[in-house]
């Protein structure tokens, strides 16, 4: 165990969200600590609870995965949809990504679009490359290949 993990160890123990985040990214991706994605999840669990978009957005990875909680796709796109909300550009993709592919909700390629524009004007290259796909294709919006290439 590192210095660092041992420090968001202690912090995330008195409920502090950003620190039980860094814990739980520890214990996912093997940083400092044994990879133990059970771990990983309790700890974004504590995050998310508390309303950090990252944990929130983490945990419904590991949902929509299976890694360290049994497959839940449904429990993904809420998770997804909540940081979202909050304007973190990666759950917007994945939200986008989940309606354009009916993964755990079902198939909206318009919402798909609309989740893709947030997250793509937040420089988020998947989701400008994922609107380019569907300006090209006509998936909920116009066929618009000029627009493809712009993206």
């Amino acid at each position: 165990e590192n210095k660092a993990v041992e420090l968001y160890k202690k912090a995330a123990d008195k409920g502090y969200a950003k620190a039980q985040y860094n814990l739980g990214f520890c214990y996912e991706f093997a940083i400092g600590v044994a990879k133990d994605e059970k771990k990983a999840v309790e700890w974004y669990k504590r995050s998310a609870a508390q309303g950090n978009a990252r944990a929130q957005y983490r945990l419904g990875v590991c949902y929509q995965n299976g890694r360290g909680v049994a497959k839940d796709e449904n429990k993904a796109v809420e998770l997804y949809k909540k940081a979202a909300d909050k304007g973190y550009a990666k759950a917007q993709y994945n939200l986008g990504f989940c309606y354009e592919f009916a993964i755990g909700v079902a198939k909206d390629e318009k919402k798909a679009v609309e989740w893709y524009k947030r997250s793509a004007a937040q420089g988020n290259a998947r989701a400008q490359y994922r609107l380019g796909v569907c300006y090209q294709n006509g998936r909920g919006v116009a066929k618009d290949e000029n627009k493809a290439v712009e993206l």
